[in-house]
């Protein structure tokens, strides 16, 4: 009974993430798509809500078909209660799901990440701040871009 799970599971559910990926990509393309200032300026308007409202539909929906289901105890803390939030040990996929939960905050994470193709785009999307490991100065400079975010009263999203 497990093999034939396995065999019928496996494909679907990589065929239904592979989709999911594949739209999130389109979504987060179409967000960042002519935008001016990328990265230096907060998304507002239309693409902003679209980030919101589709990537963190889309990261939930590809979980649940992974077979995570996750409920949230209590109330999220909003922008002007938390305007950083901390997760830890940031260092698996379980992040992603902390993301979805809290409306696809901004993140911290390596530059290169940003090169990969789809993932890029779409960390891309969520104006993360990034840090470069080769800059002596990126420790520092990464501290001030998140206490400037932090303090823009709202402009920024969440930090994670």
């Amino acid at each position: 009974q497990s093999v034939l799970q396995g065999i019928i599971l496996l494909p679907l559910r990589a065929t239904c993430l592979t989709f999911i990926l594949l739209l999130a990509w389109l979504f987060a393309s179409i967000a960042i798509f002519c935008q001016h200032g990328r990265g230096s300026v907060p998304l507002k308007g239309w693409r902003r809500r679209m980030i919101r409202t589709t990537l963190s539909g889309l990261t939930r929906t590809a979980f649940f078909i992974m077979g995570f289901q996750v409920k949230v105890k209590g109330k999220v803390a909003s922008l002007p209660e938390a305007p950083i939030f901390v997760a830890a040990p940031h260092s698996s996929f379980f992040d992603a799901i902390v993301c979805a939960l809290t409306g696809m905050p901004s993140i911290v994470s390596r530059a290169e990440n940003l090169s990969t193709p789809v993932f890029g785009t779409i960390l891309s999307s969520l104006q993360p701040v990034a840090v470069s490991r080769q800059d002596p100065d990126s420790r520092k400079n990464t501290v001030a871009e998140i206490t400037k975010r932090a303090l823009s009263r709202g402009q920024w999203p969440q930090v994670i």
